[in-house]
């Protein structure tokens, strides 16, 4: 059985440790955090380690920052690698597994006006590769994962399917590397999700939820029993981190993921 994670801005309650009595309650194994930027999360530390210490289950850190690793910009990159270098430390300081991130969010899209990046394709991977790297071989020395999320070609004009990822994380060659993948966005960009996960098998570390429209899992069109059974076949362990927007009753809507997933073969 597959364990699932809420995100912590889903959950009601004011405190970490009252947000985890209702994913409890709501029949959730954990907590997905969410690291914002300027060191905030550093900065959450002795909160962190409280809600650890009065069994807060937390395994993984979702990035929300407004630039990523791979921004256009010089600064906003150094930046970025800053702030998840730091947020690698914080998760191993709280023995989470890895922390997710894409390259980057609402930066480019060759979808939309003016469809030309001011980088080229050869430019964009020496520094996806560099930033990989750096961030891979912190993640190694703390003993955690960073994982690399594709998204859909509307929020990211880099990493959008899982075979992209898995040829940046063959050349970077660091096992602290993985995909993180996402549902939503595989749902846009992957022809046969299912077939991409089994392809990708040795490279995927964790897993994110939500809907064909975003929604909660159950509010969209995803087949979920062949997605969840792809994830199955490669012996994947890890949780599934609901990550979505949510339609109906909120409270409601959160309560009904675990039981949906489980009845969909999780």
């Amino acid at each position: 059985m597959l364990r699932t994670a809420c995100q912590e801005q889903l959950l009601p309650g004011d405190t970490l440790q009252e947000k985890w009595a209702f994913a409890q309650d709501a029949g959730y194994d954990a907590v997905e955090l969410r690291s914002k930027g300027d060191f905030h999360f550093r900065g959450r530390l002795p909160e962190l380690k409280q809600a650890l210490a009065d069994g807060v289950i937390m395994p993984t850190v979702c990035v929300d920052m407004l630039h990523f690793f791979a921004a256009f910009d010089d600064d906003l990159r150094r930046d970025a690698l800053e702030q998840m270098r730091s947020q690698l430390s914080v998760a191993a300081e709280i023995g989470a597994l890895g922390v997710q991130t894409p390259a980057s969010y609402g930066m480019f899209s060759r979808r939309l006006p003016p469809f030309e990046p001011p980088r080229t394709e050869e430019q964009d991977r020496e520094v996806l590769l560099a930033g990989l790297s750096e961030l891979g071989e912190h993640a190694r020395r703390e003993g955690v994962t960073l994982y690399l999320e594709p998204l859909n070609r509307y929020e990211d004009h880099m990493v959008n399917r899982l075979e992209q990822a898995v040829e940046l994380i063959r050349t970077v060659g660091l096992d602290s590397v993985r995909i993180g993948i996402d549902s939503y966005h595989m749902n846009i960009e992957e022809a046969d999700p299912s077939a991409s996960v089994l392809a990708a098998a040795p490279y995927i570390g964790h897993a994110q939820v939500s809907d064909s429209n975003r929604f909660q899992p159950g509010a969209g069109h995803l087949d979920w029993p062949a997605w969840i059974g792809a994830l199955h076949s490669i012996g994947y362990d890890g949780y599934l981190a609901a990550e979505c927007r949510l339609t109906g009753d909120p409270l409601a809507a959160v309560r009904s993921i675990p039981g949906f997933l489980r009845r969909s073969g999780a």
